[in-house]
């Protein structure tokens, strides 16, 4: 349908790209650019004589500064008497109008959840193509950068093998093909990786997984003579980007499995209607989620080098606050040198969050030269940073006390310490979900009348994104249960506006227990290594079974970190990790 402006009576501008994902390349920063909001997510509606914006309580006091005088109102999800975007839309459309959407920036579902419930109120939702084609100038163009081949040293499973396994899975559920948009699947089962997104190492692309062929749809600028000549290898037949509807439009296969929550409206619709659609979820999220044995290697390897960049950094802090002229941009500058002289260092796997004192209360803050903080021998600054190394992909939060703190910020940096060490002792029986052990992480805090709505723990892929699932562990119920191999993160946190904030995040590996009572029991490995500090620590509050997690993981931290390090940062190490 041709975009007509004089029809629309409102447009709904989310975050995303054609391929769902949560960061996108600068091509698709459509919201961004219409809003002037910077945070990963958040939608915007944009109707003739008012707008609005909807995003999650990770950027709630970001998006209030930078909203500020836009004219865009601000809607806190998750929070009582907060209308949905769907409320929104009826409470100010008539009946017999529409909104707007661009269809590829949607998925399936959602725009036929969307439907439902608009034309309750005698409302439509009209699929038109990008509105800010014509309007947004210098627009970024699409990503181009080459894709590379990810070795199979790293990757531990060639691509013929995982295809073997997608396809045995296709069989168990009578499907001849599987429809893969979502760029961490494509990533892991082509055994590629590229730049097209900023900290996150995906190709802008589309594959077609059928019994007898590979099909993989990418711009031809993106494939050098060494990807051509590997993926000929591969058996994977190459097509232009841009081809993917008229090929699905013309599709001959009896059936085609298709996640319709993954799988945007356009690519969807698509598909040859004589072809029996199969909605369910790609087996391939699974199957990446559980790591393999050289995967395996390769993170507690990647977690080692990171962990010694981390020490040499925070002695470096230490030592530098007193001068007063560390900043928040330079704390973030001096830990990417040190990261980048380490051995497989690719870059960061998001852009670092370094909040001092109030700063810190923004979840996923970003200092700009406008807010940037000097960093003063008191309270806390709030560091979380990950890197991207070939073996793996690494993600950390560390709340450091600078100096003196009040009784409240110690008595908050405890709890979340009880937290935090509450879930990594859990053990669960197999079956379990993460829904299921998030309480263990809120108990402290919910038993002081405090919460944090961002979730606990998220999946981490293998130099690939550093938010992945299928698993996580948060308050709303997700039915995929955790398995040894996974890994995720453990992050409980508590954010006083205007105050301070405090996290403590560590990657977690889900492994083997024992047997027990009913089947397999399974714990997690904390696998991330850097000194929690301790100068927050109200020990008082903390039980026996508290202490001794605290002072066997900074024992395995010293041990396993101490060898690379120089005397002086030993002994820095030592005095970090000596028990509690």
């Amino acid at each position: 349908m041709t975009f007509n402006p004089n029809a629309v009576r409102g447009f709904i501008i989310p975050s995303t790209d054609p391929h769902l994902s949560e960061y996108v390349a600068p091509h698709w920063e459509s919201r961004e650019w219409i809003s002037g909001f910077t945070g990963s997510a958040g939608t915007a509606v944009i109707l003739k004589d008012q707008a609005g914006l909807w995003t999650d309580s990770r950027y709630f006091l970001q998006a209030e500064e930078q909203l500020e005088g836009s004219g865009i109102t601000l809607y806190k999800e998750m929070l009582p008497g907060v209308p949905s975007i769907p409320e929104f839309i009826c409470q100010h459309l008539r009946p017999g109008e529409s909104i707007s959407i661009d269809g590829k920036m949607f998925s399936a579902y959602q725009v036929e959840e969307m439907q439902k419930e608009l034309a309750a109120h005698n409302l439509r939702v009209d699929i038109f193509g990008d509105p800010l084609k014509t309007i947004w100038e210098d627009r970024p163009p699409m990503p181009l950068a080459p894709a590379f081949i990810y070795d199979i040293q790293y990757a531990g499973t060639s691509c013929t093998e995982k295809v073997a396994q997608i396809r045995s899975e296709l069989t168990k559920k009578n499907s001849y093909a599987l429809l893969l948009p979502t760029l961490d699947e494509i990533a892991w089962v082509l055994n590629l990786r590229g730049s097209d997104v900023h900290c996150n190492p995906v190709v802008t692309s589309y594959l077609l997984i059928c019994q007898d062929q590979l099909i993989y749809f990418i711009s031809p600028e993106k494939v050098t003579p060494e990807v051509a000549a590997y993926l000929k290898e591969q058996q994977v037949e190459l097509r232009d980007y841009d081809e993917i509807e008229t090929y699905l439009h013309r599709f001959e296969g009896e059936s085609i499995l298709v996640d319709p929550k993954k799988t945007n409206y356009a690519v969807y619709s698509s598909i040859q209607p004589q072809c029996r659609i199969i909605r369910g979820e790609s087996p391939v999220a699974l199957l990446k989620a559980i790591r393999n044995k050289q995967e395996i290697a390769g993170i507690h390897a990647a977690m080692q080098r990171d962990g010694v960049a981390l020490v040499k950094f925070l002695k470096w802090l230490e030592e530098a606050v007193p001068s007063e002229t560390v900043t928040e941009l330079s704390v973030d500058q001096q830990l990417h040198e040190f990261r980048a002289a380490q051995p497989l260092y690719k870059g960061e796997s998001f852009d670092t969050i370094a909040g001092y004192r109030a700063h810190g209360a923004i979840v996923h803050y970003s200092a700009t030269p406008e807010s940037n903080a000097t960093l003063h021998p008191e309270g806390f600054l709030l560091l979380d940073s990950g890197a991207q190394y070939m073996d793996g992909t690494t993600d950390i939060t560390r709340t450091i006390a600078l100096g003196e703190l009040t009784e409240e910020e110690k008595t908050d940096y405890t709890l979340i310490l009880k937290g935090t060490s509450a879930l990594a002792m859990a053990k669960f029986p197999a079956g379990t979900r993460g829904a299921q052990l998030d309480v263990l992480a809120r108990m402290p805090i919910w038993s002081r009348g405090m919460n944090f709505l961002h979730g606990t723990g998220h999946g981490v892929g293998h130099f690939l994104n550093v938010h992945e699932g299928p698993q996580s562990i948060r308050m709303n119920e997700n039915p995929v249960a955790l398995q040894p191999g996974m890994v995720t993160s453990n992050e409980p946190g508590v954010y006083k506006a205007g105050s301070h904030g405090v996290r403590i995040e560590n990657l977690t590996l889900v492994c083997k227990d024992k047997e027990g009572m009913f089947g397999e029991y399974f714990k997690f490995e904390t696998i991330t290594l850097c000194p929690i500090c301790k100068k927050g620590i109200i020990k008082e509050m903390l039980t026996r079974e508290e202490i001794e997690w605290l002072n066997n993981y900074h024992q395995t931290v010293y041990n396993k970190l101490s060898p690379d390090l120089s005397t002086a940062e030993k002994n820095w190490l030592q005095e970090a990790t000596f028990p509690l």
